[in-house]
Protein backbone atom coordinates (compact mmCIF):
# COMPACT_ATOMS: atom_id res chain seq x y z
CA UNK A 1 0.00 0.00 0.00
CA UNK A 2 2.77 2.43 0.88
CA UNK A 3 5.63 0.84 -0.97
CA UNK A 4 5.54 -2.13 1.39
CA UNK A 5 6.09 -0.06 4.56
CA UNK A 6 3.92 0.12 7.66
CA UNK A 7 2.28 3.43 8.63
CA UNK A 8 2.38 4.02 12.38
CA UNK A 9 0.29 6.74 14.05
CA UNK A 10 1.71 10.11 15.02
CA UNK A 11 2.13 11.30 18.60
CA UNK A 12 0.85 9.37 21.59
CA UNK A 13 -1.50 7.16 19.61
CA UNK A 14 -0.34 3.57 19.98
CA UNK A 15 0.01 1.07 17.16
CA UNK A 16 -2.30 -1.93 17.46
CA UNK A 17 -2.53 -5.30 15.77
CA UNK A 18 -5.90 -4.24 14.36
CA UNK A 19 -4.28 -1.29 12.57
CA UNK A 20 -1.57 -3.55 11.19
CA UNK A 21 -4.19 -6.11 10.04
CA UNK A 22 -6.13 -3.36 8.24
CA UNK A 23 -2.98 -2.21 6.44
CA UNK A 24 -2.11 -5.76 5.42
CA UNK A 25 -5.66 -6.29 4.12
CA UNK A 26 -5.49 -3.00 2.19
CA UNK A 27 -2.38 -4.25 0.34
CA UNK A 28 -4.34 -7.20 -1.05
CA UNK A 29 -6.56 -5.16 -3.36
CA UNK A 30 -7.04 -6.85 -6.72
CA UNK A 31 -5.33 -5.20 -9.65
CA UNK A 32 -7.65 -2.88 -11.52
CA UNK A 33 -10.45 -3.14 -8.95
CA UNK A 34 -12.79 -0.13 -9.04
CA UNK A 35 -15.98 0.61 -7.09
CA UNK A 36 -18.44 3.48 -7.31
CA UNK A 37 -17.79 5.32 -4.06
CA UNK A 38 -21.38 6.49 -3.47
CA UNK A 39 -22.86 3.09 -4.28
CA UNK A 40 -20.42 1.57 -1.79
CA UNK A 41 -21.34 4.24 0.76
CA UNK A 42 -25.05 3.37 0.46
CA UNK A 43 -24.20 -0.29 1.02
CA UNK A 44 -22.14 0.76 4.04
CA UNK A 45 -25.16 2.61 5.45
CA UNK A 46 -27.28 -0.52 5.02
CA UNK A 47 -24.67 -2.72 6.70
CA UNK A 48 -24.12 -0.26 9.57
CA UNK A 49 -25.66 -2.50 12.31
CA UNK A 50 -23.28 -5.38 11.45
CA UNK A 51 -20.17 -3.25 10.97
CA UNK A 52 -20.56 -1.41 14.25
CA UNK A 53 -20.47 2.26 13.27
CA UNK A 54 -22.92 5.02 14.11
CA UNK A 55 -24.77 7.36 11.79
CA UNK A 56 -22.51 10.22 12.90
CA UNK A 57 -19.45 8.19 11.93
CA UNK A 58 -21.03 7.57 8.53
CA UNK A 59 -21.51 11.33 8.13
CA UNK A 60 -17.75 11.77 8.59
CA UNK A 61 -17.14 8.95 6.08
CA UNK A 62 -19.38 10.74 3.58
CA UNK A 63 -17.33 13.91 4.07
CA UNK A 64 -14.08 11.99 3.48
CA UNK A 65 -15.46 10.46 0.28
CA UNK A 66 -16.48 13.90 -0.96
CA UNK A 67 -12.81 14.92 -0.92
CA UNK A 68 -11.89 12.03 -3.22
CA UNK A 69 -11.78 13.61 -6.71
CA UNK A 70 -13.07 10.63 -8.69
CA UNK A 71 -16.43 8.85 -8.56
CA UNK A 72 -14.67 5.49 -8.84
CA UNK A 73 -12.40 4.31 -6.03
CA UNK A 74 -9.28 2.93 -7.71
CA UNK A 75 -5.77 2.24 -6.45
CA UNK A 76 -4.27 3.72 -9.61
CA UNK A 77 -5.71 7.16 -8.83
CA UNK A 78 -4.48 7.04 -5.25
CA UNK A 79 -6.67 6.42 -2.23
CA UNK A 80 -5.44 9.03 0.27
CA UNK A 81 -7.52 12.12 1.12
CA UNK A 82 -6.01 14.91 3.20
CA UNK A 83 -8.69 17.42 4.30
CA UNK A 84 -8.23 19.58 7.38
CA UNK A 85 -10.56 19.25 10.36
CA UNK A 86 -12.06 22.64 9.48
CA UNK A 87 -12.99 21.44 5.99
CA UNK A 88 -14.34 18.17 7.38
CA UNK A 89 -16.51 20.16 9.78
CA UNK A 90 -18.01 22.17 6.90
CA UNK A 91 -18.90 18.98 5.00
CA UNK A 92 -20.14 17.19 8.15
CA UNK A 93 -22.96 19.67 8.76
CA UNK A 94 -21.02 21.75 11.26
CA UNK A 95 -19.77 18.89 13.43
CA UNK A 96 -17.21 20.08 15.99
CA UNK A 97 -13.56 19.15 15.51
CA UNK A 98 -13.49 17.18 18.76
CA UNK A 99 -16.47 15.11 17.59
CA UNK A 100 -14.83 14.61 14.19
CA UNK A 101 -11.68 13.24 15.82
CA UNK A 102 -13.75 10.80 17.87
CA UNK A 103 -15.63 9.47 14.85
CA UNK A 104 -12.45 9.25 12.76
CA UNK A 105 -11.09 6.96 15.47
CA UNK A 106 -14.27 4.86 15.20
CA UNK A 107 -13.81 4.51 11.44
CA UNK A 108 -10.17 3.47 11.93
CA UNK A 109 -11.13 0.94 14.59
CA UNK A 110 -13.88 -0.48 12.34
CA UNK A 111 -11.31 -1.08 9.60
CA UNK A 112 -12.82 1.31 7.05
CA UNK A 113 -9.95 3.80 6.79
CA UNK A 114 -6.25 3.84 7.70
CA UNK A 115 -4.25 6.78 9.01
CA UNK A 116 -1.20 7.77 7.00
CA UNK A 117 0.35 10.34 9.28
CA UNK A 118 3.12 12.67 8.20
CA UNK A 119 6.28 13.23 10.29
CA UNK A 120 4.66 16.22 12.03
CA UNK A 121 1.11 14.82 12.10
CA UNK A 122 -0.23 17.29 9.53
CA UNK A 123 -2.23 16.32 6.46
CA UNK A 124 -0.79 17.52 3.18
CA UNK A 125 0.34 16.40 -0.27
CA UNK A 126 3.68 16.55 -2.09
CA UNK A 127 3.64 17.06 -5.83
CA UNK A 128 6.36 16.62 -8.42
CA UNK A 129 7.37 19.19 -11.00
CA UNK A 130 4.65 18.03 -13.35
CA UNK A 131 2.00 18.71 -10.69
CA UNK A 132 1.16 15.07 -10.09
CA UNK A 133 0.83 13.77 -6.54
CA UNK A 134 4.10 12.28 -5.39
CA UNK A 135 3.04 11.48 -1.82
CA UNK A 136 0.07 12.31 0.39
CA UNK A 137 -0.53 12.20 4.11
CA UNK A 138 -4.01 11.90 5.59
CA UNK A 139 -6.54 9.07 5.52
CA UNK A 140 -6.34 6.13 3.12
CA UNK A 141 -9.59 4.70 1.73
CA UNK A 142 -7.82 1.48 0.73
CA UNK A 143 -9.52 -0.66 3.43
CA UNK A 144 -12.92 0.51 2.19
CA UNK A 145 -12.05 -0.58 -1.35
CA UNK A 146 -10.60 -3.87 -0.14
CA UNK A 147 -13.76 -4.69 1.85
CA UNK A 148 -16.21 -3.62 -0.88
CA UNK A 149 -17.46 -7.16 -1.55
CA UNK A 150 -17.84 -7.88 2.17
CA UNK A 151 -19.75 -4.64 2.75
CA UNK A 152 -22.15 -5.36 -0.11
CA UNK A 153 -22.74 -8.88 1.22
CA UNK A 154 -23.49 -7.54 4.73
CA UNK A 155 -25.83 -4.93 3.26
CA UNK A 156 -27.76 -7.64 1.42
CA UNK A 157 -28.00 -9.63 4.65
CA UNK A 158 -29.38 -6.65 6.59
CA UNK A 159 -31.89 -5.96 3.84
CA UNK A 160 -33.05 -9.58 3.82
CA UNK A 161 -33.46 -9.59 7.61
CA UNK A 162 -35.46 -6.37 7.47
CA UNK A 163 -37.79 -7.77 4.79
CA UNK A 164 -38.17 -10.98 6.82
CA UNK A 165 -39.14 -8.93 9.87
CA UNK A 166 -41.61 -6.91 7.80
CA UNK A 167 -43.27 -10.06 6.45
CA UNK A 168 -43.55 -11.52 9.95
CA UNK A 169 -45.21 -8.31 11.14
CA UNK A 170 -47.68 -8.40 8.24
CA UNK A 171 -48.56 -12.05 8.85
CA UNK A 172 -49.01 -11.44 12.57
CA UNK A 173 -51.21 -8.41 11.95
CA UNK A 174 -53.44 -10.39 9.58
CA UNK A 175 -53.61 -13.30 12.02
CA UNK A 176 -54.53 -10.98 14.92
CA UNK A 177 -57.33 -9.51 12.83
CA UNK A 178 -58.58 -12.96 11.85
CA UNK A 179 -58.63 -14.22 15.44
CA UNK A 180 -60.41 -11.12 16.74
CA UNK A 181 -63.15 -11.30 14.12
CA UNK A 182 -63.53 -15.08 14.40
CA UNK A 183 -64.05 -14.74 18.16
CA UNK A 184 -66.63 -12.03 17.53
CA UNK A 185 -68.41 -14.27 15.03
CA UNK A 186 -68.37 -17.23 17.40
CA UNK A 187 -69.91 -15.18 20.21
CA UNK A 188 -72.61 -13.67 17.99
CA UNK A 189 -73.52 -17.00 16.42
CA UNK A 190 -73.65 -18.80 19.77
CA UNK A 191 -71.04 -21.41 18.91
CA UNK A 192 -70.21 -23.82 21.72
CA UNK A 193 -67.02 -23.08 23.60
CA UNK A 194 -65.58 -21.02 26.43
CA UNK A 195 -65.04 -17.92 24.34
CA UNK A 196 -64.24 -15.77 27.35
CA UNK A 197 -61.15 -17.86 28.06
CA UNK A 198 -60.26 -17.83 24.37
CA UNK A 199 -60.54 -14.04 24.35
CA UNK A 200 -58.38 -13.77 27.47
CA UNK A 201 -55.76 -16.02 25.87
CA UNK A 202 -55.82 -13.89 22.74
CA UNK A 203 -55.36 -10.70 24.78
CA UNK A 204 -52.47 -12.29 26.67
CA UNK A 205 -50.71 -13.12 23.39
CA UNK A 206 -51.17 -9.57 22.12
CA UNK A 207 -50.09 -7.78 25.30
CA UNK A 208 -47.01 -10.01 25.68
CA UNK A 209 -45.51 -8.60 22.49
CA UNK A 210 -42.94 -5.82 23.06
CA UNK A 211 -43.07 -2.64 21.00
CA UNK A 212 -39.97 -3.62 19.00
CA UNK A 213 -39.92 -7.42 19.00
CA UNK A 214 -37.04 -9.44 17.60
CA UNK A 215 -37.70 -11.79 14.67
CA UNK A 216 -37.62 -14.91 16.87
CA UNK A 217 -40.16 -13.36 19.26
CA UNK A 218 -42.42 -12.44 16.34
CA UNK A 219 -42.12 -15.94 14.88
CA UNK A 220 -43.08 -17.57 18.19
CA UNK A 221 -46.05 -15.24 18.64
CA UNK A 222 -47.14 -15.86 15.04
CA UNK A 223 -47.05 -19.63 15.50
CA UNK A 224 -49.14 -19.44 18.68
CA UNK A 225 -51.60 -17.04 17.02
CA UNK A 226 -51.95 -19.31 13.98
CA UNK A 227 -52.63 -22.29 16.25
CA UNK A 228 -55.32 -20.28 18.01
CA UNK A 229 -56.86 -19.26 14.69
CA UNK A 230 -56.90 -22.87 13.50
CA UNK A 231 -58.60 -24.02 16.72
CA UNK A 232 -61.29 -21.33 16.44
CA UNK A 233 -61.83 -22.12 12.76
CA UNK A 234 -62.28 -25.82 13.51
CA UNK A 235 -64.82 -24.99 16.22
CA UNK A 236 -66.77 -22.75 13.85
CA UNK A 237 -66.74 -25.42 11.14
CA UNK A 238 -68.24 -27.86 13.64
CA UNK A 239 -70.89 -25.25 14.45
CA UNK A 240 -71.70 -24.88 10.75
CA UNK A 241 -72.07 -28.65 10.39
CA UNK A 242 -74.40 -28.77 13.40
CA UNK A 243 -76.57 -26.03 11.87
CA UNK A 244 -76.81 -27.95 8.62
CA UNK A 245 -78.01 -31.02 10.51
CA UNK A 246 -80.63 -29.00 12.40
CA UNK A 247 -82.57 -28.24 9.20
CA UNK A 248 -83.88 -25.11 7.55
CA UNK A 249 -86.53 -23.80 10.03
CA UNK A 250 -83.86 -22.29 12.29
CA UNK A 251 -82.15 -20.62 9.34
CA UNK A 252 -85.45 -19.30 8.03
CA UNK A 253 -86.33 -17.97 11.47
CA UNK A 254 -83.01 -16.10 11.67
CA UNK A 255 -83.53 -14.75 8.16
CA UNK A 256 -86.97 -13.38 9.04
CA UNK A 257 -85.71 -11.90 12.28
CA UNK A 258 -82.84 -10.02 10.60
CA UNK A 259 -84.72 -9.00 7.46
CA UNK A 260 -85.82 -5.69 8.99
CA UNK A 261 -83.07 -3.14 8.53
CA UNK A 262 -84.46 -0.90 11.28
CA UNK A 263 -84.31 -3.57 13.97
CA UNK A 264 -81.56 -3.52 16.57
CA UNK A 265 -79.59 -6.70 17.25
CA UNK A 266 -79.58 -7.77 20.88
CA UNK A 267 -75.98 -8.90 20.72
CA UNK A 268 -74.52 -5.63 19.41
CA UNK A 269 -75.18 -1.97 20.25
CA UNK A 270 -76.63 0.03 17.38
CA UNK A 271 -74.21 2.99 17.39
CA UNK A 272 -74.86 5.37 14.51
CA UNK A 273 -72.62 8.05 13.10
CA UNK A 274 -74.97 10.77 14.46
CA UNK A 275 -75.61 11.56 18.10
CA UNK A 276 -78.39 9.46 19.63
CA UNK A 277 -81.21 11.50 21.12
CA UNK A 278 -81.84 10.84 24.79
CA UNK A 279 -85.56 10.50 24.20
CA UNK A 280 -84.90 7.41 22.07
CA UNK A 281 -83.45 5.48 25.01
CA UNK A 282 -86.08 3.72 27.03
CA UNK A 283 -85.69 4.38 30.79
CA UNK A 284 -85.81 0.67 31.54
CA UNK A 285 -82.68 0.15 29.40
CA UNK A 286 -80.60 2.18 31.89
CA UNK A 287 -79.69 0.31 35.08
CA UNK A 288 -80.62 2.10 38.28
CA UNK A 289 -77.85 2.21 40.86
CA UNK A 290 -77.55 4.59 43.76
CA UNK A 291 -74.64 6.90 44.33
CA UNK A 292 -74.29 10.12 46.39
CA UNK A 293 -76.15 13.03 44.86
CA UNK A 294 -73.92 15.68 46.42
CA UNK A 295 -70.26 15.04 47.23
CA UNK A 296 -70.38 17.80 49.88
CA UNK A 297 -72.77 15.83 52.05
CA UNK A 298 -70.99 13.78 54.64
CA UNK A 299 -73.61 11.04 54.62
CA UNK A 300 -73.64 8.46 51.85
CA UNK A 301 -77.00 6.91 52.72
CA UNK A 302 -79.86 6.20 50.41
CA UNK A 303 -81.68 9.29 51.60
CA UNK A 304 -78.93 11.54 50.15
CA UNK A 305 -78.59 9.58 46.89
CA UNK A 306 -80.29 9.51 43.53
CA UNK A 307 -80.43 6.86 40.78
CA UNK A 308 -77.52 6.89 38.37
CA UNK A 309 -79.88 5.96 35.56
CA UNK A 310 -81.81 9.15 36.21
CA UNK A 311 -78.59 11.16 35.95
CA UNK A 312 -77.78 9.47 32.66
CA UNK A 313 -81.17 10.34 31.23
CA UNK A 314 -80.95 13.97 32.26
CA UNK A 315 -77.54 14.61 30.69
CA UNK A 316 -77.53 15.63 26.98
CA UNK A 317 -75.41 13.39 24.76
CA UNK A 318 -73.88 16.28 22.80
CA UNK A 319 -71.94 17.79 25.73
CA UNK A 320 -68.66 16.00 24.92
CA UNK A 321 -66.88 17.05 21.76
CA UNK A 322 -65.09 14.45 19.60
CA UNK A 323 -61.38 14.89 18.94
CA UNK A 324 -59.87 14.63 15.43
CA UNK A 325 -59.66 11.10 14.09
CA UNK A 326 -55.98 11.51 13.18
CA UNK A 327 -55.18 12.41 16.78
CA UNK A 328 -57.04 9.37 18.11
CA UNK A 329 -55.23 7.02 15.70
CA UNK A 330 -51.85 8.56 16.56
CA UNK A 331 -52.43 8.12 20.29
CA UNK A 332 -54.08 4.68 20.01
CA UNK A 333 -52.35 2.88 17.10
CA UNK A 334 -53.41 -0.66 18.11
CA UNK A 335 -57.05 -0.11 17.13
CA UNK A 336 -55.97 0.06 13.45
CA UNK A 337 -55.21 -3.68 13.50
CA UNK A 338 -58.95 -4.38 13.88
CA UNK A 339 -60.10 -2.14 11.07
CA UNK A 340 -61.14 -3.40 7.66
CA UNK A 341 -57.97 -4.29 5.82
CA UNK A 342 -55.87 -3.45 8.84
CA UNK A 343 -56.41 0.31 8.39
CA UNK A 344 -58.82 2.98 9.64
CA UNK A 345 -59.54 6.03 7.50
CA UNK A 346 -62.98 7.23 8.67
CA UNK A 347 -64.99 7.46 11.88
CA UNK A 348 -67.20 4.67 10.56
CA UNK A 349 -64.14 2.42 10.30
CA UNK A 350 -63.13 3.31 13.86
CA UNK A 351 -66.61 2.56 15.24
CA UNK A 352 -66.68 -0.77 13.40
CA UNK A 353 -63.28 -1.68 14.82
CA UNK A 354 -64.46 -0.62 18.30
CA UNK A 355 -67.32 -3.13 18.06
CA UNK A 356 -64.80 -5.91 17.40
CA UNK A 357 -62.52 -4.78 20.22
CA UNK A 358 -65.48 -4.37 22.56
CA UNK A 359 -66.33 -8.05 22.26
CA UNK A 360 -62.67 -9.06 22.51
CA UNK A 361 -62.26 -7.09 25.75
CA UNK A 362 -65.37 -8.65 27.25
CA UNK A 363 -67.40 -5.41 27.35
CA UNK A 364 -71.12 -6.15 27.30
CA UNK A 365 -73.32 -4.70 24.53
CA UNK A 366 -75.39 -2.88 27.17
CA UNK A 367 -72.33 -1.10 28.60
CA UNK A 368 -71.18 -0.04 25.16
CA UNK A 369 -74.69 1.10 24.18
CA UNK A 370 -74.84 3.34 27.26
CA UNK A 371 -71.41 4.76 26.41
CA UNK A 372 -72.61 5.55 22.88
CA UNK A 373 -75.70 7.24 24.29
CA UNK A 374 -73.90 9.43 26.83
CA UNK A 375 -70.57 10.07 25.11
CA UNK A 376 -71.66 9.80 21.51
CA UNK A 377 -70.62 7.03 19.07
CA UNK A 378 -67.31 8.70 18.10
CA UNK A 379 -66.24 9.30 21.69
CA UNK A 380 -67.34 5.81 22.77
CA UNK A 381 -65.16 4.31 20.03
CA UNK A 382 -62.31 6.57 21.16
CA UNK A 383 -62.63 5.34 24.74
CA UNK A 384 -62.58 1.71 23.53
CA UNK A 385 -59.37 2.47 21.60
CA UNK A 386 -57.82 3.97 24.76
CA UNK A 387 -58.87 0.95 26.84
CA UNK A 388 -57.27 -1.35 24.23
CA UNK A 389 -53.96 0.50 24.60
CA UNK A 390 -54.04 -0.03 28.37
CA UNK A 391 -55.71 -3.45 28.35
CA UNK A 392 -52.87 -5.03 30.29
CA UNK A 393 -53.43 -2.63 33.20
CA UNK A 394 -57.25 -2.80 33.39
CA UNK A 395 -58.76 -5.75 35.25
CA UNK A 396 -62.34 -5.30 34.02
CA UNK A 397 -62.74 -3.20 30.85
CA UNK A 398 -66.54 -3.44 31.06
CA UNK A 399 -66.70 -2.08 34.61
CA UNK A 400 -64.17 0.60 33.69
CA UNK A 401 -66.29 1.73 30.72
CA UNK A 402 -69.44 1.87 32.88
CA UNK A 403 -67.61 3.98 35.44
CA UNK A 404 -66.43 6.42 32.76
CA UNK A 405 -69.97 6.61 31.40
CA UNK A 406 -71.40 7.47 34.84
CA UNK A 407 -68.72 10.11 35.36
CA UNK A 408 -69.42 11.59 31.93
CA UNK A 409 -73.13 11.78 32.78
CA UNK A 410 -72.23 13.85 35.87
CA UNK A 411 -69.89 16.07 33.85
CA UNK A 412 -66.81 14.69 35.64
CA UNK A 413 -65.05 13.03 32.69
CA UNK A 414 -63.30 14.42 29.61
CA UNK A 415 -61.56 12.48 26.86
CA UNK A 416 -58.79 15.04 26.32
CA UNK A 417 -56.86 14.27 29.53
CA UNK A 418 -57.17 10.53 28.83
CA UNK A 419 -55.61 10.97 25.37
CA UNK A 420 -52.85 13.21 26.72
CA UNK A 421 -52.01 10.77 29.51
CA UNK A 422 -51.90 7.87 27.05
CA UNK A 423 -49.69 9.87 24.66
CA UNK A 424 -47.24 10.62 27.45
CA UNK A 425 -47.20 6.97 28.53
CA UNK A 426 -46.44 5.87 24.94
CA UNK A 427 -43.76 8.52 24.51
CA UNK A 428 -45.69 10.35 21.76
CA UNK A 429 -45.76 14.10 21.35
CA UNK A 430 -49.25 15.12 20.33
CA UNK A 431 -51.03 18.45 20.32
CA UNK A 432 -54.65 18.60 21.32
CA UNK A 433 -56.78 20.66 18.94
CA UNK A 434 -60.45 21.46 19.03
Amino acid sequence: MYGGSVATPFGRRAMTLGMLANQVMAREIENGKTVDKWKLYRALCEARPLIGVTDRSLAVMSALLSFYPKDELCEVNGLVVFPSNAQLSLRSHGMTEQTIRRHLAVLVEAGLIVRKDSPNGKRYVRRNRAGAIDDAYGFSLAPLLARADEIERLAAQVTAERLHLLRLRERLTLCRRDVAKLIETAVEEGATGDWEDVSLHFRALVTALPRTPAPDVLLTALQEMEMLREAITNRLEMHIDSRKLSGNPFQNERHIQNSHTDSTSESEPACKTTQVAQSEVHPAAIPVRYEPENADHGKRGVENARPVGEALRRRPSTSIKAFPLALVLQTCPQIADYGAGGTISTWRDLMAAAVVVRSMLGVSPDAYQQACTILGPENAATVIACILERAGHINSPGAYLRDLTRRAARGEFAIGPMLMSLARANGNSVRMAG
